[in-house]
C-alpha cells in the first residue's frame, strides 16, 4: 500500500509523532484514572506563568501537584 492509497477522514486522521509516542510510552503501564473537573482558585501570576509555557498548562499543573503529593508521602 502506498501513502496515496490511504484515505484520511476526521475519524481517522493522519497519525502525528506525538500521538504515536503517547502509545509507545503508555504501552504496558497502568490505566490512567479519569480526570475530574474542579473549580480551583490560583493566583493570577502563577496561572499566567504556567500558560506562558505553552499548551498543556493544565497537565503541567497536575504534574506539579502529583509530584508534591509523592514528595509528601516520603
Amino acid at each position: 500500500m502506498r501513502d496515496g492509497d490511504v484515505l484520511l477522514t476526521p475519524e481517522h486522521p493522519e497519525a502525528s509523532v506525538k500521538h504515536i509516542m503517547r502509545g509507545v510510552v503508555r504501552s504496558g503501564l497502568r490505566v490512567i484514572p479519569p480526570k475530574r473537573s474542579v473549580s480551583l482558585r490560583i493566583d493570577a501570576d502563577v496561572l499566567e506563568w504556567f500558560k506562558a509555557q505553552g499548551s498543556g498548562y493544565q497537565t503541567r499543573i497536575n504534574a506539579v501537584l502529583r509530584a508534591y503529593r509523592e514528595a509528601a508521602r516520603s
